[in-house]
């Protein structure tokens, strides 16, 4: 079916399919920002994610298509790579890509109830455009093959996400204190990556990243490049949530507007630890010194510390966003443990748990923004019941709920098994034993969700039975959908995570 489609699109959109995946909403953005209606704004972000959604489907069957280890190169404004910006595209940001531009046409669709009751109707468009610029510089940063270029689409994507968590203010006033603090912890990142880059251009001259791996063999043990490698860990770590340097999400994930939340959580995250497993493998690679003391010593401990501390602290909140916030933050070490051990395996594992958080937890948060838009707030007693009021939209996120924690049969599951294999392989037994103890949390603070949900009544005996709306609903159910399916049959996910890992410990990129 992927394949089908090189065939039936013109042959101009499949040979700049790289390039309209980012230009395309990119150049929506302002159009959107003039229009006068907030619903003829929705419809250009829908029609601008899903135009991106089909160009992501397009690489990701040209890349199948090709002969193992091949990448597609894309030389911008015909400028010649390593000279001129380059996109490059391989197995691995083909999935992420993938994964972003779908959640984001999913979240599209879904956000227009939740953003007309949240967001103040004389800035809906100004709202859309930010979305609109913060969807073109995730892809940008999966797309890119330049190091600087992907500083600037990191930047891009932060500035106008800082703009969309604090139109939270409109429902929440903590909303802007979350922002603020996204953004002092997002520019602290960000300097710190540019520092980083701008060290390996010092040591080696060029910013492609293709190129950057040839000549960092030449030059691996000076200090400029060591220097290097140490800031863009910590920028990129800051970025993508990793313990200890997590402490802007859990506000900005609470506080944000519902389809800012539930965006974010399946999409940012995952592209700067998209961007930081691409630097490690791909540019500096294993046989860097530094690197192999780092996964060992900083990433398989901080992956640990965060599955066992977040998951504790989502134990004791009551706010399900809150709560669903610490558990992205544990998920994330989860992602990271695999990435840890330095083997094809373990990355794969890793990359399989990077989609299926984002598919899980993009279908939570839309559930809770379904319950929100119809009873109000976020405690749990305010969830009390609602498996009567609205089964439907309770049942999706029961699903949802069950996968987070691994129940078999879900897309959790796969991951969290994949990824104790891989532990296992390695003798790594002790982490296995985290793994499963990190899961047990898991069961504690979903179980107390699911109980109030589906077996305690509603404090409010009167509670309208009313379900999400339709437009939400089709979404929400199309990630359960796919998270059953991922659970019952992972073939697909697994082929192309074991390809990209492949491609990773095959040297290059």
């Amino acid at each position: 079916m992927i394949l089908a489609l090189t065939d039936i699109l013109p042959a101009l959109l499949v040979t700049h399919a790289p390039a309209l995946l980012v230009v395309a909403p990119m150049v929506l953005a302002p159009l959107v920002a003039m229009l006068p209606s907030g619903r003829l704004a929705w419809g250009f972000a829908v029609l601008g994610t899903g135009f991106s959604l089909i160009m992501a489907l397009v690489l990701l069957g040209q890349v199948q298509s090709v002969e193992d280890g091949a990448v597609i190169s894309y030389a911008m404004g015909g400028w010649a790579p390593p000279a001129g910006i380059e996109f490059r595209i391989d197995t691995l940001n083909a999935l992420v890509l993938l994964l972003v531009t779908g959640m984001g046409f999913l979240a599209s669709i879904f956000g227009w109830p939740t953003i007309k009751a949240e967001i103040a109707s004389a800035k809906t468009s100004m709202f859309f455009a930010a979305y609109l610029v913060c969807f073109t510089g995730l892809c940008g940063v999966a797309a890119t093959g330049d190091a600087f270029n992907l500083f600037v689409f990191l930047e891009i994507s932060s500035i106008a996400t800082y703009v969309l968590v604090a139109l939270g203010a409109g429902r929440d006033r903590r909303a802007l204190p979350a922002a603020s603090n996204y953004l002092l912890m997002g520019t602290i990142g960000a300097s710190f990556f540019v520092v980083g880059v701008g060290f390996l251009f010092a040591a080696t001259g060029t910013l492609n990243m293709a190129e950057l791996s040839l000549r960092l063999e030449d030059v691996e043990d000076n200090k400029a490049v060591l220097a290097g490698y140490a800031f863009i860990f910590v920028g990129l770590g800051l970025k993508a949530a990793m313990f200890p340097l997590h402490q802007w999400l859990p506000n900005a994930y609470a506080y944000s507007p519902s389809f800012v939340t539930m965006f974010l959580a399946a999409t940012a995250t995952k592209v700067a630890i998209y961007a930081l497993i691409r630097f490690l493998f791909s540019v500096f690679g294993l046989e860097f010194s530094f690197e192999g003391a780092s996964l060992i010593l900083i990433l398989m401990p901080m992956g640990l510390a965060a599955m066992i501390a977040c998951s504790f602290q989502a134990v004791f909140q009551t706010d399900i966003r809150r709560m669903l916030a610490y558990s992205s933050v544990a998920q994330v070490g989860y992602i990271l443990l695999g990435v840890s051990l330095g083997t094809a395996a373990g990355v794969s594992a890793g990359l399989v748990h990077l989609v299926n958080h984002g598919v899980i937890k993009g279908a939570l948060f839309m559930a809770v923004a379904g319950a929100v838009l119809v009873y109000q707030g976020t405690s749990l007693n305010d969830f009390r019941g609602l498996g009567r009021s609205a089964p439907w939209t309770m049942t999706a996120f029961g699903i949802s709920g069950l996968s987070l924690i691994g129940v078999p049969l879900t897309a959790g599951f796969q991951s969290k098994f994949a990824l104790v294999q891989a532990l296992l392989e390695q003798g790594w037994w002790w982490a296995a034993i985290v793994v499963v103890f990190s899961s047990v949390l898991a069961v504690i603070y979903m179980g107390r969700v699911l109980e109030a949900v589906f077996f305690q009544a509603p404090l409010n005996p009167n509670k309208r039975q009313k379900e999400a709306p339709l437009i939400i609903l089709l979404p929400l159910w199309g990630l359960v959908l796919v998270n059953l399916w991922i659970g019952l049959n992972g073939r697909f996910l697994f082929g192309l995570t074991d390809g990209a890992a492949a491609s990773l410990f095959g040297g290059g990129f």
